[in-house]
C-alpha cells in the first residue's frame, strides 16, 4: 500500500493517507441468478455489455463474464435454485455510457436495477455501485479507512474510476456466511498482494469473510465484510499481475479446491 493521497485527493498537501495497492482501477461486479439464458440475453443485448467468457467455479456454479468499461461484471448461473433470502444491500449499478442524453433505468430478470448514465454523470466515469446502509457512519469509517478507498463526497467512495455510493438508509439484515443467494451480492478489487491487502483491512478493523485461498494458477483470493455484511473480494489474479499467485497448488489439488470453491 505504497500509493499516497492527501485526505481531500489533492497532490502536494503534508497530511497524507495510504491507498490500496491495485492492480486494476475498476470495481468488479458479482450476481447470482437461476436464470442463465433470460440474464445473457439481458446484460448482452439490453445493455450491451461485451461477453467475455464462461468459467465453470464449482458446487455447480458457471460463472459468465462481461467487460463493463473496464470492470467485469459476473452473472454467476447456479443450477440448483438459490436459497430465498433477504435482499442484499448492494440495491443497484450504474454504468457510464457515451452519448446518451439522459439516465435509463432498466431490471435485469431478477429485478435488479441497473441504470445506464450518460459518462460523467455525478462523476460517474466507469461503473457506481449502489448501496442502501443501515449505519452511514459506519460505512464512512469502513470505506475510507479499512478500504482506504478516496473520500468522493457524501457517501460517496472512490476505487480507481469506480464509485461506491450510500445511495439509502435503510434496514440491510446481516447474513453472515449465507450470502449467495439471487441478487448483487459482491464487488471485488483487484490488487498486487492479496494476503498483504486482506491483512491489513483486517487490521484496520474490517470483518473476514472468507480466508485466503489460491484457485490454481489464476487467483489467490479472500473476502471481508463491510458493515451490513456485503462481501467485497479482495482478488489477486494472474492475468492482472503478471505470473501465478504465490502458493499455486498441483492440478490435482486445484481439481480438489473446484469441488468446494464459490465464485468470486
Amino acid at each position: 500500500m505504497s500509493t499516497m493521497r492527501n485526505k481531500d485527493g489533492f497532490s502536494g498537501a503534508a497530511v497524507t493517507v495510504p491507498v490500496m495497492n491495485l492492480a486494476k482501477q475498476h470495481l468488479d461486479v458479482g450476481l447470482f441468478s437461476n436464470k442463465r439464458d433470460e440474464q445473457l440475453a439481458f446484460w448482452q443485448r439490453t445493455v450491451g455489455l461485451p461477453y467475455d467468457h464462461m468459467g465453470k467455479v464449482g458446487g455447480g456454479v458457471q460463472q459468465h463474464r462481461h467487460h463493463m468499461n473496464g470492470s467485469i461484471l459476473k452473472m454467476n448461473h447456479a443450477r440448483d435454485p438459490l436459497p430465498v433470502m433477504a435482499s442484499p444491500g448492494i440495491i443497484g449499478l450504474q454504468i457510464a455510457r457515451e452519448g446518451l442524453k439522459e439516465p435509463q433505468p432498466l431490471a435485469d430478470p431478477d429485478g435488479n436495477r441497473v441504470t445506464l448514465v450518460p459518462k460523467g454523470l455525478d462523476d460517474v466515469q466507469g461503473i457506481a455501485i449502489l448501496l442502501r446502509v443501515n449505519d452511514p457512519a459506519a460505512h464512512d469509517r469502513f470505506w475510507t479507512h479499512a478500504m482506504q478507498f478516496e473520500h468522493a463526497g457524501d457517501g460517496r467512495y472512490r476505487c480507481g474510476d469506480s464509485l461506491v455510493v450510500v445511495a439509502e438508509q435503510g434496514k440491510v439484515e446481516h447474513r453472515g456466511q449465507l450470502w449467495r443467494g439471487p441478487g448483487y451480492r459482491y464487488m471485488t478489487v483487484q490488487i498486487w498482494d492479496c494476503v498483504r491487502e486482506y491483512e491489513g483491512i483486517l487490521a484496520r478493523g474490517g470483518t473476514s469473510g472468507g480466508d485466503v485461498r489460491v484457485l490454481g494458477e489464476t487467483v489467490r483470493y479472500a473476502f471481508v465484510c463491510d458493515p451490513d455484511g456485503n462481501h467485497i473480494e479482495i482478488s489477486q489474479r494472474a492475468t492482472l499481475t503478471g505470473g501465478p499467485p504465490a502458493g499455486a497448488r498441483s492440478r490435482r489439488s486445484r481439481r480438489l479446491l473446484s469441488r468446494c470453491f464459490r465464485p468470486c
